[in-house]
């Protein structure tokens, strides 16, 4: 029987937390109020904290948290007492990048060490010295090959964790300090403005402007690996993770969902499993950029990154989340998050049942009013519903996919 991969999912606050555990995350990873490479996430107290790790916990799952900034001298000074107080929380493991911090969870806690894509891994020498080093798990840097991460895997008895989805850095990841120079904003310390996603102007050896259609940029296209995700269960990578933990409960709630079906999917039936593609459809539509393998098969080329610009188009294909479902009088009562209205067409998803498909009839207000559009952000409504609808329920745009 082939081993069952961990999948890892982002949480940038409670909601998300709860979001990412409900649609088949086996753990997510978040930020607490210090020492994390997220300043403009919400991040978690330590009592929300404590919340979600209860929470998680009662599902059997678990939580990480990130610790993978580069420490100036001060604080080098407050980690431990920092370390000690994220242990208190419940927490099952902490996020690296380094060395010191290591050394001081070691000998101050009781903390499970997991070094950071932050540090760049990307060979067995670097994997072997952390593994000595009381590290349990490495999240290797995005830039590994298939092969190599084989290789690592083949030599190092230490568990691996490899990114499948999400977006990417255009340099090597915890290395880039573009953002640094340009905005005075520093990229390894969770202040990353995204120096790759801005337009600039080409210019030539005698630094006059290149015409074309677009402006040139530096920006990488996302990392996508749902078709490779079989033969990454055969490699024996313990755990799958997903990148993004500013992005949206719809956003989350999606790409878990999609990443949990495959994954389930192939290790029920390894033999007879056949790849859906209807379900990259479901992936690109609820995010505004390109997906591809990135460095899977051990070549970046052009296919890779935009170089002439892109257009990022704001996601409208979620509809709303499920509140509260009324037994007596069969409706779904909805939080509105885009516009819609009587006649369209909807698809309902969750983690308790398949999809629905379903087209709108009726529409009321929290007054009781019938109503034909929903056209106000957060607006609360009923939907009359034969099948029953859980909370966290999400509804969507129907598409054919077919």
């Amino acid at each position: 029987m082939k081993k069952r991969p961990e999948l890892l999912a982002p949480a940038g606050d409670l909601e998300r937390l709860k979001v990412a555990l409900l649609y088949g995350a086996d753990a997510v990873y978040i930020g607490g109020p210090s020492f994390g490479l997220r300043a403009n996430a919400i991040n978690f107290s330590l009592e929300e904290m404590k919340e979600g790790v209860t929470f998680a916990h009662s599902l059997g799952k678990r939580v990480y948290v990130t610790v993978n900034i580069i420490l100036h001298n001060k604080e080098a000074e407050e980690i431990v007492e920092y370390l000690r107080n994220i242990e208190s929380t419940g927490i099952d493991a902490i996020i690296v990048s380094d060395p010191y911090v290591i050394e001081m969870a070691r000998q101050y806690t009781n903390l499970e060490i997991h070094l950071s894509t932050q540090h760049s891994t990307l060979n067995y020498e670097a994997a072997s010295f952390f593994y000595r080093e009381g590290v349990s798990r490495i999240v290797l840097g995005r830039e590994c090959s298939k092969e190599e991460v084989q290789e690592i895997i083949r030599r190092v008895p230490i568990e691996i964790e490899t990114f499948i989805h999400g977006a990417m850095c255009a340099g090597y990841s915890g290395r880039c300090v573009l953002s640094n120079f340009l905005t005075g904003r520093d990229s390894n310390r969770g202040g990353c403005s995204q120096i790759c996603r801005w337009n600039f102007d080409l210019l030539s050896e005698n630094h006059e402007k290149i015409e074309g259609e677009k402006d040139f940029t530096l920006c990488s296209k996302d990392l996508s690996l749902l078709k490779y995700i079989p033969e990454m269960i055969d490699m024996g990578i313990s755990s799958f993770k997903i990148e993004g933990r500013m992005r949206s409960i719809y956003y989350i709630a999606t790409v878990v969902s999609v990443y949990r079906k495959v994954i389930d999917q192939y290790l029920k039936d390894p033999e007879h499993y056949e790849y859906d593609a209807n379900l990259e459809i479901i992936l690109r539509n609820c995010a505004n950029r390109d997906s591809v393998p990135q460095f899977f098969h051990g070549s970046y080329g052009e296919d890779c990154s935009y170089y002439n610009g892109r257009e990022e188009i704001s996601n409208q294909d979620f509809l709303g989340i499920v509140q509260s479902y009324d037994n007596v009088k069969k409706e779904a009562i909805i939080e509105q998050r885009n516009y819609f209205k009587v006649g369209d067409t909807i698809e309902i998803f969750g983690p308790k049942h398949d999809t629905i498909v379903y087209t709108i009839y009726h529409i009321e207000d929290d007054k009781g009013e019938s109503i034909d559009v929903v056209r106000h952000p957060m607006q609360i409504v009923r939907i009359p519903m034969e099948e029953k609808l859980e909370p966290y329920d999400m509804i969507r745009i129907s598409k054919n996919l077919s």
